[in-house]
């Protein structure tokens, strides 16, 4: 009987997953009788997925019931938990039970606690775009997977270019795959350079353009985010956390500390890269990184309120710049 608990908001890694344990269960012949899919709009739903989940496969391979998007790691009866406390322990070993939701589970629930003693449960969070190594690594592990050779400088490029969008890193990786398939050495950064379409007008760049001092590229790089459906608070997420990361960077380096425990400080996993980091913020200062996350704050607040985007970003972004002229 097993149960599986996937939760996140990385939608493409998510589903990557679940066609995976559904190609690993279900007999494909069998597929229209044994997998079926159930969204938490459809009326009782979870009680649904445990009576569908409760009865034995037709034919050869498993059964599995997908629970789609269920609310029951947010909020559930009394009458719904005790129908899980007594159809969990009851699945057939030839049943599989997949719950998935974005939001992660409310470890406080008693729909919660009782999962995890029967699931197996994974996460498929985005990483944020900031943190950069975690960016590469995710490159470079997907790469393995595909049996692609990159390099260092390569993979970088790759993680800077998708950001945390994992549907255009694979869709990238595999142009790449096509690109090399007669070529054993690794894919260097021109090749990546040359194929890989670079959408990277990204927050992180916009960043920079503040630090710059650069009103004119920020109010471009604002518009292009627009364009490609960027939400607003993702973009101030970032923003914050680069800053953030700045911030603390400049202020140890000005009190002598070294790059370990910048590092650790500053929640950067390598402590290679805070040597990069400093020369980013040679040319500002403390006050000019810290009088950034007041404004930030405010633009966060003003979005939140439902105040105009675009307005508001505009706004925001050009006092930002203000502060480093």
């Amino acid at each position: 009987m097993p149960i599986y608990v996937y939760w996140g908001e990385d939608d493409f890694a998510m589903q990557t997953a679940i066609f995976r344990l559904r190609d690993r269960f279900v007999d494909s012949q069998w597929l229209s009788f044994n997998y079926t899919v159930i969204p938490a709009t459809q009326p009782d739903a979870v009680i649904q997925g445990l009576t569908q989940a409760i009865t034995p496969p037709f034919g050869a391979g498993n059964r599995l019931t997908w629970l789609v998007d269920t609310t029951v790691f947010q909020q559930c009866s009394a009458d719904l938990l005790a129908e899980l406390q007594r159809t969990l322990p009851a699945l057939p070993e030839n049943s599989v039970l997949l719950l998935s939701c974005r939001n992660k589970p409310d470890g406080r629930l008693k729909s919660t606690q009782l999962l995890q003693k029967f699931a197996q449960i994974q996460e498929f969070s985005l990483i944020p775009p900031w943190k950069t190594e975690q960016l590469i690594d995710k490159v470079q592990q997907a790469a393995r997977e595909l049996n692609i050779k990159l390099t260092s400088q390569s993979a970088q490029m790759l993680a800077e270019a998708v950001g945390n969008d994992t549907r255009q890193m694979y869709n990238e990786l595999e142009k790449l795959r096509t690109f090399a398939s007669f070529d054993s050495k690794p894919i260097d950064k021109a090749a990546v350079a040359a194929l890989v379409s670079n959408n990277t007008h990204n927050s992180l760049h916009l960043a920079a353009a503040i630090k710059d001092g650069d009103s004119a590229k920020a109010l471009e790089l604002i518009t292009q985010l627009i364009e490609q459906n960027e939400p607003a608070l993702r973009i101030v997420a970032t923003l914050i956390g680069q800053f953030r990361t700045w911030l603390w960077v400049k202020l140890m380096s000005e009190t002598r500390q070294d790059n370990v425990a910048i590092a650790q400080a500053a929640e950067i996993a390598n402590p290679k890269r805070v040597y990069f980091l400093q020369q980013e913020v040679k040319g500002v200062s403390v006050k000019q990184l810290a009088s950034t996350l007041p404004v930030l704050l405010e633009l966060e607040v003003s979005l939140k309120q439902g105040l105009e985007e675009i307005l508001v970003l505009q706004t925001k972004i050009m006092e930002l710049c203000q502060l480093f002229c």
